[in-house]
């Protein structure tokens, strides 16, 4: 796989001997049960595939070799680049500026834009009207174009569906960048909509069914379908296409669950006809970063610390599952760790910031599950690693620590 060009400081001396190690004992990824690491009064589970994905390094790359061959150039990011506040932060440093926020609620005008300027395109991607309008503009939107490619691949499918007469479903988060994104390109080819979760997508197939008044369907869904939706004909054959970074494994319920309900409907021997395969379009960043998480789940840990940003979807599912059995502390990075007895973190399903007082159980041995992620930079968990290690005064110095490094379940 190629290799990016990315900023030393994004990177860790500690995580990349880790993963190393776990390259060296499970080149082909086969095992995903975590690393463990004894430093005596704590130990860490350290998940098997974790931090930055092929993705978030190539926009990375991309957007440091933009502000790097434009020296005086006004340079705008259509959005944030990445779901990071450190890598955010990076860029603004160094004069970028946003000219959405990731709800798509304009920062700076388009008007204010010349050919002259530089706009990058976030590995989210962009709307075809915004890429449009940009090119009206005069800005060349490919040259610093960091689009992840596995978005793309959703892009390319739901083209080749649409174009087969099929009505794209999108599992993704609506006002997510990559989900308006997809939605903008499903349009183009196909009617197109959007469910949140599987719940949303038993509501949508109560109208393939006809369990449902059709009329309510347009309210329920507001906001979510494509223009000229008609459910008396666009419900009939249908694939669906995700938001990458969602759950994989509720995009294949829903994909499963869409496929019965036209089992049930059309029978069996017409299910191609009425359902398209699209499992192909599940991004593998994504899914090995969720299998390491269950590989997780099967630890005696006392807790869970998932770093990455508030906003980002990938790390959210991690966050979700972890709750399932342990006490669970999403943070952005070691600043919200503030002493032994007190941790700020992010409470997702209520999106609001809470603190937790004695969130370190007082015992003689803890164990600790750190991860991360899609786009988190390694160098951010370390230094998590580092502040929670610093609560045990007794603990093994990492050098000792690691050279005692083995996998565990």
């Amino acid at each position: 796989m190629k290799t990016f060009e990315i900023p030393e400081f994004y990177r860790s001396p500690l995580i990349t001997q880790l993963k190393s190690y776990q390259k060296t004992n499970d080149p082909r990824k086969r095992d995903m049960s975590p690393t463990y690491i004894d430093f005596g009064p704590v130990g860490f589970y350290i998940a098997r595939h974790f931090g930055f994905c092929y993705g978030v390094e190539n926009a990375i790359e991309i957007s440091f070799k933009a502000v790097n061959e434009n020296p005086g150039k006004r340079i705008y990011l259509l959005s944030q680049m990445i779901h990071n506040p450190d890598v955010n932060k990076d860029l603004t440093d160094n004069g970028v500026q946003f000219l959405q926020d990731t709800n798509g609620k304009q920062l700076i005008s388009f008007d204010e834009l010349t050919p002259n300027d530089v706009v990058i395109i976030p590995a989210f991607g962009a709307t075809l009207q915004v890429e449009e309008l940009l090119q009206q503009k005069g800005i060349e939107v490919q040259k610093y174009n960091t689009t992840c490619p596995f978005v793309e691949r959703v892009w390319k499918k739901s083209e080749q569906i649409g174009k087969e007469n099929y009505t794209i479903i999108i599992h993704g988060k609506y006002t997510h960048e990559e989900t308006r994104a997809t939605f903008s390109r499903s349009a183009k080819s196909a009617q197109a909509i959007v469910v949140k979760d599987l719940a949303e997508a038993k509501k949508l197939s109560g109208y393939i069914t006809g369990n449902k008044n059709a009329e309510l369907f347009y309210e329920e869904f507001k906001g979510k379908y494509s223009e000229g939706f008609d459910i008396s004909k666009h419900l009939q054959n249908v694939g669906v296409i995700n938001q990458t970074t969602m759950l994989a494994t509720e995009t294949q319920e829903i994909a499963e669950h869409f496929k019965q309900v036209m089992i049930a409907k059309y029978g069996a021997e017409n299910t191609k006809q009425h359902f398209a395969d699209t499992r192909d379009t599940l991004c593998y960043a994504t899914n090995e970063n969720q299998d390491a998480t269950y590989g997780l789940l099967k630890t005696d840990a006392d807790l869970a610390v998932v770093v990455g940003g508030y906003n980002s979807s990938n790390t959210s599912h991690l966050v979700e599952l972890l709750e399932q059995k342990f006490s669970t502390y999403f943070i952005s990075s070691e600043k919200e760790i503030e002493t032994k007895n007190l941790i700020h973190h992010f409470d997702y399903p209520h999106q609001k910031r809470i603190q937790t007082e004695n969130f370190i159980p007082k015992k003689d041995k803890v164990n600790i599950i750190l991860t991360s992620g899609a786009s988190c930079p390694d160098a951010v968990v370390e230094r998590v690693l580092n502040k929670l290690l610093s609560f045990f005064t007794t603990a093994k110095t990492k050098e000792e620590a690691l050279s005692f490094m083995k996998t565990t379940l």
